[in-house]
């Protein structure tokens, strides 16, 4: 894993992403979907402590049993920004990612990777940072534009920036239900992005690796502000460009 640093403000927030950027890897098909394991990560906030709880649980991805589970919790060490996201939740999904016995193998962000503002979002920024192959599957498309898929589960449409640049997939994974928003992140193309999200919805529209990632780390946040004496006060992850915590600091370092 690359040395990380916390950015001092947003000017070098930007820089390191800029940076990191890159060193992304976007000519590997990645692991072939139904294959070895598949781990979701996932944040929480409880931003009247300025508290942050992520998860990751691993999940054999033939089967999707879930084969290891971790979390970490830390305090917000960067502010909210809009396409920053990622500096506030990585050192605490660090943490959790690096608590685990097991290799975590393909990486599921609850987030984006190349379908953000700087082309590296969250799903980008933390397979940079591992070496790890990671995708993005998001609930929105954020900035975006796309047509609507077919209505049938595995229809998908492209992902549009302003400039007309395919930055992910609008995938069905439910017949006539939503879609989500899949995009690359590291050592992972489109297509295997998109064939590795259907394998992992064989029931719901969003991911089973994310899907149990939101509800541990939620549970793990209740237990964080238990210890404190007084209930959670509005745990929630910010809605925005995929990308809490004060454990490890990050960006490129020497």
């Amino acid at each position: 894993m690359k040395k990380i640093r916390t950015p001092a403000d947003e000017a070098e927030a930007r820089a390191v992403q800029d940076e990191l950027r890159g060193l992304v890897v976007r000519d590997e098909a990645g692991p072939p979907p139904g294959t070895g394991l598949v781990t979701g990560v996932d944040v929480a906030y409880d931003d009247e402590r300025d508290l942050v709880a992520a998860a990751a649980v691993v999940l054999d991805a033939a089967t999707l049993d879930v084969v290891e589970e971790a979390t970490a919790v830390g305090r917000v060490a960067f502010p909210y920004v809009p396409g920053l996201l990622a500096f506030r939740e990585i050192p605490t999904v660090l943490a959790a990612l690096e608590s685990l016995a097991s290799d975590p193998g393909l990486v599921v962000c609850d987030g984006y990777g190349l379908a953000h503002p700087r082309r590296f979002g969250l799903a980008a920024h933390l397979g940079v940072l591992t070496g790890l192959p990671v995708i993005g599957v998001a609930k929105n498309p954020f900035t975006f534009s796309y047509d609507p898929p077919g209505p049938r589960r595995g229809d998908s449409s492209p992902l549009l920036a302003d400039d007309g640049e395919e930055v992910g997939a609008a995938l069905r994974t439910r017949a006539d239900v939503k879609p989500v928003f899949v995009s690359v992140g590291h050592r992972v193309d489109l297509p295997t992005a998109r064939a590795h999200t259907l394998r992992l919805t064989p029931r719901y529209r969003l991911p089973e690796s994310t899907r149990r990632a939101d509800a541990l780390c939620r549970r793990a946040l209740r237990d964080a502000t238990a210890a404190t004496g007084s209930s959670p006060g509005g745990a929630s992850r910010a809605a925005g460009d995929g990308g809490v915590g004060s454990g490890p600091s990050y960006g490129v370092g020497s």
